[in-house]
């Protein structure tokens, strides 16, 4: 996978790799070693970072690579990130997302690492036509969409993932990690039965979003994504991509164009004041920016409301 707009050589350079090793040296051995304190976990980004929280609870320790608020695609790991993660006792990231986190990874002495997609393989949702490689990742054939989390289904596969290499880590809090797990397993599962009761009256209809980020959602519900850019939320698309999903958004008789938070809403304001339609935020929940006041379920449950109120159907 290329980087999008800067080497990530800058971020894993010979400075950085050597810190890295220097840091790590002086660290001694893992909680998990000593047997002391908690379970030193790193998380790559949001997503990863919550389902570690909630299935290690008062066990681990877990610290975020991608700070709140950040674009996860834009992350550039420091000397002293990249020497948590080789000493960390637990890894978990989504393999392909984040170029500077893969190289970490590779680079870590960690027995546990857990890449969300062994538990849920991506998919290619056929990006849209000149967006396959334009925004400098490659999603594209082997590499395919990484956002698997906004499939309750897929993100709870990943988190039985996680709950079984935590136990791993620290057997004498195994029961915990199982009771934690079957917990966010449970919840995730009644947030998919809220998308397809409240969505079942949608089946065919079509929304524009500016991010090609809800494959796997538009999958599970049966409804059809049109993006006006790939994957990347700030590549930008060709005068033609934007023409077809002008006719596009006419045709399926749109009522709504999608923007996101951590991106500007530029891009999705233009497409909608020359169609004459409304804006709203559809959340691909790369990043939360206040933790204390949002987190996974109430974000996307904010989205089915919103895509409800897109559709005219009343939640």
């Amino acid at each position: 996978m290329k980087s999008r707009r800067r080497s990530t050589s800058i971020a894993l350079s010979a400075t950085a790799v050597a810190g890295a090793l220097l840091l790590s040296a002086c660290g001694g051995a893992s909680s998990a070693e000593d047997g002391k304190g908690k379970l030193d976990v790193i998380a790559s980004f949001y997503p990863m970072e919550y389902l570690a929280e909630q299935i290690g609870g008062q066990h681990v320790k877990v610290t975020d690579l991608t700070a709140a608020g950040v674009e996860p695609h834009d992350l550039e790991l420091t000397a002293k990130q990249v020497a948590k993660v080789k000493g960390a006792d637990a890894v978990l990231y989504l393999k392909g997302l984040q170029p500077t986190v893969d190289k970490a990874v590779a680079q870590s002495d960690s027995k546990h690492v857990i890449d969300a997609t062994a538990a849920s393989p991506l998919v290619d949702h056929h990006l849209p036509e000149g967006h396959a490689e334009d925004d400098g990742h490659d999603h594209s054939g082997a590499a395919g969409d990484p956002h698997i989390w906004l499939d309750p289904n897929r993100y709870a596969a990943v988190a039985k993932s996680v709950g079984a290499e935590l136990a791993k880590a620290d057997p004498a809090n195994a029961a915990d990690y199982q009771k934690n797990t079957d917990r966010v397993v449970a919840e995730l599962a009644a947030l998919d039965k809220e998308f397809k009761d409240g969505l079942k009256d949608a089946k065919g209809k079509s929304f524009v979003t500016s991010h090609a980020a809800f494959g796997y959602l538009a999958d599970a519900y049966g409804i059809n994504q049109l993006a006006i850019n790939g994957v990347d939320p700030e590549s930008e698309p060709t005068p033609a991509k934007l023409a077809e999903i002008q006719q596009e958004a006419k045709e399926h008789g749109v009522s709504t164009i999608f923007f996101e938070t951590l991106v500007s809403p530029k891009l999705a304001e233009t497409v909608a004041k020359d169609l004459g339609l409304k804006t709203a935020v559809l959340d691909p929940l790369e990043g939360v920016k206040d933790t204390s006041k949002e987190n996974y379920f109430s974000v996307m449950k904010q989205n089915l409301h919103n895509l409800q109120a897109a559709f005219g159907i009343q939640s």
